[in-house]
């Protein structure tokens, strides 16, 4: 039996961009303390779909949704205010996007926006975030340089950082390792795996063994449809549909 309450749960999710539907009854759900990965071909609608949990497609004017997306039992499109949501539910994107302002100031923009202006406790939360972030005692000593003088790996570690300073529920990530170098994704995904003691993360990539070495849950996406969605060992061992196999095994597009 499971014991591990669930942070999130979608309910029959359909999206639509004007007449076009994106997403197509979606049911899905995120344990506490647990990584989700979303694999699939390109335009299949993971990106789409992680862009809703924090309501980021409210932009889109032509963006309408029906269905239900609960997090700890609320209704994200019913009362919740969407800067709370926002700043529970955290996003990392494809490409770091540092702010052009120093280290330091990345970090404590969110806390201060929050209405935190104690030098010493916005210290402390963002020494507090880049250690989580694994970036502490590579920046401890230049926090006032500016953070686009970060190499690729560590621009991105610091925008997780960032995210980490908002004291998050749960983090998104966008194929976060896609412009990185093999060692630098490879450090993403350590982080990954320490984060998730203290978040819950649901992980955009296009890389089988990235899903496989960090996930515990894998759903594989298909023209606007979670075709499989399970165990990722499972998944990935013994898929009981033919296209998430083909898919896997590369035989698939």
């Amino acid at each position: 039996m499971n014991t591990i309450p669930e942070k999130l749960t979608v309910r029959e999710l359909d999206l639509f961009y004007g007449d076009f539907q994106a997403l197509k009854k979606i049911n899905f759900s995120l344990a506490g303390k647990e990584v989700s990965a979303l694999i699939g071909p390109s335009g299949c609608g993971k990106s789409t779909f992680i862009r809703v949990l924090n309501r980021m497609n409210d932009l889109i004017p032509s963006c309408r949704i029906a269905g239900n997306i609960f997090l700890d039992g609320e209704d994200i499109y019913g009362g919740i205010d969407v800067t709370e949501l926002r700043s529970r539910v955290g996003m990392v994107f494809q490409k770091p996007n540092p702010f052009a302002m120093s280290i330091f100031d990345n970090i404590a923009y969110g806390p201060r926006m929050q209405g935190i202006k104690d030098k010493r406790k916005l210290a402390g939360l963002v020494e507090q975030s880049l250690v989580k972030a694994a970036l502490w005692n590579e920046v401890k000593d230049r926090l006032k340089k500016s953070a686009l003088s970060l190499s690729g790996g560590q621009q991105q570690r610091l925008c997780i950082a960032r995210s980490i300073a908002m004291a998050p529920e749960i983090i998104l990530m966008d194929e976060p390792t896609s412009a990185l170098d093999p060692i630098a994704t490879g450090k993403i995904e350590e982080l990954i795996g320490e984060l998730k003691q203290d978040y819950s993360i649901i992980i955009v990539t296009h890389a089988m063994h990235q899903a496989a070495r960090v996930s515990d849950k894998t759903a594989f996406f298909l023209l606007g449809e979670i075709i499989e969605w399970g165990d990722t060992k499972e998944v990935f061992t013994n898929p009981k549909d033919r296209r998430t196999e083909d898919y896997i095994s590369g035989r698939f597009g």
